[in-house]
């Protein structure tokens, strides 16, 4: 346990028994209907059946070493080739523990196996290297909500059950801004033709298999990313300059992100944790330092998440510190898949570099539907931008093939101190965001009006903004 940390009770609540089951099977549940106005007030008794659900893996009292096969931690010797041994030695003898002694270890892509749990021990440190050919050959993996075979993530596993990374220690990414970093943008090299070749293959179908990037394009690997695995367990590491989305599972079930320290301020797109299309997640008591969203909840993008067509539901946010970031807790932009029971509370949110404490974000071609999400006990000390969005014009499009479904959003006891306004709440014309509810919550120094647009059943109660009561609604 971080003793830097003030850990605060968990609230009371419950969720949906598991409508999707994610690993090798899955299922989507169905949508809500439209005709759902306000968020369900009695949302709050579903959290405490989810968080019975979540149970962290076990693994055998059998421990592996990396040293013993061959690794050396000082930094400049390569051990790609023992982490894989003793991850196989560790999976061939039914599971256990594969051990990251005091030291810093060079390496390149480490993938994990069935029952495998990797610990870094007090003063261990993986360092990943700068150099692309070693997240070769490509794998099956998800940049930005869409499918494709690419560079592998760094810490990468697939299809797997009961796998873990825990401990002390840090993953530190290496990525900087002539490292990973330079891909995402101008001048060359760059991400953006590899962005647009790979959104028109899914927009025409192309199957995955085909869709192969890696050597000779530019799209970024994550630093930490668990596709289609059931029993996840990330508890007490750190983690440091992904080349992009720091901590991804996609597609898993049963995932518990417990006393994590993101700390990636600098790079683009550093999102902290995305869980995208991942049913049954606690991410609790973890601290966030990002370049981007802190948490961001997706569930895929455009023609690609329709063909997945699996949501995110059943999340929980718990007693989490977030500071520098586009948002504190975030869904989207990435929802065509849907986003359903979200719970975020006994969170603090607070720097002059954290643009949003609340923020949901996608545009008429995501589609999909983000529904029944849930704050309470939010303090943001400040905010440089709105302190709760909802914004269904991301990217500054307000027009498509595929109106999103947002609302029955709730929000209570929230306490800010100072931002440029409370609220920016903006739906499409014709297409709302429908239900939104504030109670009993106070923001103190706004500088701007609040921006209000293409809103139905916004309720505010007991809500009080620059010391003036600005109850609404029904």
């Amino acid at each position: 346990m971080k003793s830097r940390r003030s850990f605060l009770a968990a609230a009371a609540g419950a969720v949906l028994a598991p409508q999707l089951i994610i690993g090798r099977a899955e299922a989507a549940p169905q949508p809500p209907g439209r005709a759902e106005a306000g968020p369900d007030l009695d949302g709050w008794a579903r959290v405490p059946r989810i968080r019975r659900r979540i149970r962290p893996p076990r693994f055998p009292r059998r421990t592996f070493p990396v040293t013993r096969h061959g690794a050396v931690g000082d930094g400049t010797a390569m051990c790609t080739d023992a982490f894989r041994q003793a991850i196989a030695a560790c999976a061939a003898a039914g599971g256990g523990r594969v051990l990251v002694p005091a030291g810093t270890y060079l390496t390149g892509a480490i993938h994990l196996a069935d029952n495998v749990e990797l610990h870094l021990e007090a003063g261990a440190t993986i360092r990943f290297s700068r150099n692309p050919a070693d997240y070769l050959p490509v794998v099956h993996t998800r940049y930005e909500g869409v499918e494709l075979m690419n560079y592998s993530p760094f810490v990468y596993a697939y299809e797997r059950e009961n796998v873990a990374i825990t401990g002390s220690g840090t993953i530190d990414g290496q990525a900087d801004a002539t490292h990973w970093w330079d891909w995402s943008g101008d001048p060359p090299p760059s991400e953006r033709p590899d962005k647009n070749l790979l959104a028109a293959m899914a927009e025409q179908g192309v199957p995955v298999a085909e869709r192969v990037f890696g050597e000779g394009h530019y799209l970024r690997p994550n630093l930490i990313q668990l596709y289609r695995c059931r029993n996840v367990l990330i508890e007490g590491v750190t983690v440091k300059d992904s080349p992009m989305w720091n901590i991804h599972p996609v597609l898993c079930s049963n995932v518990t992100i417990r006393e994590v320290t993101v700390d990636s301020p600098n790079g683009p797109n550093n999102d902290g944790c995305d869980p995208e299309s991942c049913v049954d997640v606690l991410i609790e008591r973890c601290e966030f330092n990002t370049g981007d969203d802190c948490v961001a909840i997706k569930a895929g993008k455009n023609a690609d998440g329709r063909r997945v067509n699996a949501p995110s539901a059943n999340v929980l946010v718990d007693s989490c510190v977030m500071r520098d970031g586009n948002g504190g807790v975030t869904i989207g932009s990435e929802t065509t898949g849907g986003v359903r029971w979200v719970y975020a509370w006994n969170c603090t949110m607070s720097s002059p570099r954290l643009e949003r404490a609340i923020r949901i974000k996608t545009n008429p071609d995501r589609g999909g539907y983000v529904r029944d999400v849930y704050f309470r006990d939010i303090t943001v000390g400040q905010a440089a931008d709105a302190v709760i969005e909802v914004a269904l014009n991301y990217e500054n499009k307000d027009t498509g093939p595929y109106f999103p479904d947002v609302g029955a959003i709730d929000v209570r006891r929230l306490r800010a101190g100072r931002a440029p306004r409370a609220f920016n709440l903006i739906g499409n014309p014709g297409n709302p965001i429908k239900g939104v509810r504030v109670a009993d919550s106070v923001f103190e120094e706004m500088a701007e009006d609040d921006v209000v647009r293409e809103v139905t059943g916004l309720v505010l109660r007991e809500v009080w903004i620059n010391g003036h009561r600005a109850d609404s609604g029904d």
